[in-house]
């Protein structure tokens, strides 16, 4: 059974730096299409970025060149490297495995992990 577990997410002061990690169990993250969303308070779940089984990594317009995916394979994690941190980007940060095949398609979800930029 596959499994998404989130972490790293806490407070911090505007223009800093935070890493997000998600550990994956019950597949690996090295095979699959893998990517982040955010929700904050009050709106939808938004997509931040995602990388292919290639290694090809895609950003949201609003993080780019601010954040940065990236999997370590030998630890079977996904990682969320965020720095310049603004307040707008305060949300939840889920993980995400998506895999589409003949007749069907799996969607997994980590449980999340808050971020707070705050002063």
């Amino acid at each position: 059974q596959v499994q998404l577990a989130e972490s790293g997410g806490g407070l911090v002061q505007p223009g800093g730096s935070l890493t997000l990690s998600c550990t994956a169990s019950g597949t690996t993250v090295s095979t699959n299409f893998m990517r982040w969303y955010r929700q904050a308070p009050g709106k939808q779940r938004d997509w931040v970025a995602s990388i292919t089984n290639g290694g090809h990594a895609n950003y949201a317009d609003s993080v780019k060149g601010r954040f940065t995916i990236s999997r370590d394979n030998a630890k079977n994690t996904l990682y969320l490297q965020m720095n310049d941190l603004k307040s707008e980007d305060t949300a939840v940060y889920y993980c995400n495995l998506y895999k589409a095949y003949p007749g069907g398609e799996d969607d997994y979800w980590g449980q999340g992990t808050q971020v707070t930029v705050s002063s």
